[in-house]
């Protein structure tokens, strides 16, 4: 699927007129979460309808992490008021949210969407995404939570067809938020390139988002134009690449963490892809990789090439001099029942996508590593 972007600069919303026009949108339904309450685009589509005779049904019913009820709740809505197209603004979760509901709209409503086989439909959906992180807007997965587990959505029909960009929707990030969502981008970059379903179109993508990741950073922690569009296009490169391999263990351990020890997912991602690389270089020799433990080692050569680094060892100790800059420190462990907690958290199937088997044993030890 070919996806159109547009950048937006200097708050000129002229793209967005042509693009609602051009579609012959009427009655709009808009995902959002309350970070738009502090952008600008929170007054444009106020007056998008006394503007443009189009029907603005906003829709901010859910929490991060979102629940599958809420997903519930906005089909019912989007049907409800006969919208025609969904536009998504916001960070991961509103993204999220917006492909479930796309998903799910010629669906059976009668009964629960996760057990159902995912018909295609051609409704519009759009967004802006408003944090350099989750790269949601590039890819055909998205997460919902059932019952209080995970659930992975997946289906290329969910991508955005049209992803608009503007930097200056990161200027009012919190400061933690802006790191843990760029250490997210980072370890998706870094994860695809080691993934067993990895290509030469992921990892040129992984490539250029860890480039673009390190020389911009600074400027993005000071809220510099030009290092916040490098951010935004990095977030998208990446989310690209994992659209191709999927994440691997180090995601696959971090999601416990997140909610545990109430730490942001980029945040716990981070700590788990530092000792989750360590124990891997060491550990070569568990290849499960189909194209072998030379390639493997290979592979960590060219993600140290990327870092700007001469072998696997310095670039994780440059990753690691990164969390430590930035402050990102590990949770403190509540008893030693959490370790099994989050040994028994971990997906298998996401373990599948690591290049180095992983048993309960070197899960739990990689564990005591990031929490000692």
């Amino acid at each position: 699927m070919s996806q159109k972007i547009y950048y937006i600069k200097n708050n000129d919303y002229t793209s967005l007129d042509i693009y609602f026009s051009k579609n012959s949108v009427n009655t709009l339904f808009l995902v959002c979460d309350n970070a738009i309450k502090f952008l600008k685009y929170d007054l444009y589509f106020k007056n998008l309808e006394d503007r443009m005779n189009i029907k603005v049904i906003r829709f901010d019913d859910f929490k991060p992490n979102p629940d599958y009820s809420s997903v519930k709740k906005g089909v019912k809505k989007y049907l409800e008021n006969n919208c025609n197209m969904i536009f998504a603004i916001g960070g991961g979760s509103a993204i999220d949210v917006a492909k479930c509901i796309k998903l799910y709209l010629n669906m059976n409503h009668n009964k629960n969407y996760l057990t159902q086989n995912i018909v295609p439909n051609d409704i519009k959906l759009a967004a802006i995404p408003t944090t350099a992180g989750t790269g949601s807007e590039a890819t055909k997965y998205a997460v919902v939570y059932y019952n209080g587990a995970k659930q992975s959505v997946s289906h290329e029909s969910c991508i955005p067809t049209t992803v608009f960009m503007d930097a200056s929707v990161l200027e009012t990030l919190p400061e933690y938020q802006k790191k843990a969502t760029m250490l997210d981008a980072l370890c998706h970059a870094i994860e695809s390139f080691w993934s067993v379903n990895s290509n030469k179109e992921s990892k040129a993508y992984s490539k250029e988002a860890i480039q673009l990741i390190l020389d911009n950073k600074d400027l993005y922690f000071t809220n510099n134009v030009i290092g916040n569009e490098n951010m935004l296009r990095a977030s998208h490169i990446s989310g690209k690449a994992i659209n191709i391999t999927q994440t691997t263990a180090g995601h696959a351990m971090c999601y416990k963490m997140t909610s545990l020890y109430g730490i942001a997912h980029g945040h716990a991602a981070a700590l788990c892809v530092s000792k989750l690389w360590k124990y891997m270089i060491n550990n070569t020799d568990k290849c499960i990789d189909s194209r072998g433990q030379d390639y493997l080692v290979c592979v960590f050569n060219e993600i140290a090439e990327a870092m700007g680094c001469n072998n696997p060892r310095e670039s994780v100790e440059k990753f690691d001099r990164i969390l430590y800059d930035i402050g990102i420190e590990s949770p403190v462990v509540y008893g030693s029942g959490d370790f099994e907690l989050l040994d028994n958290s971990v997906n298998p199937v996401r373990l599948k996508n690591n290049p180095v088997e992983l048993d309960l044993e070197s899960i739990d030890r990689i564990y005591h590593e990031i929490l000692k």
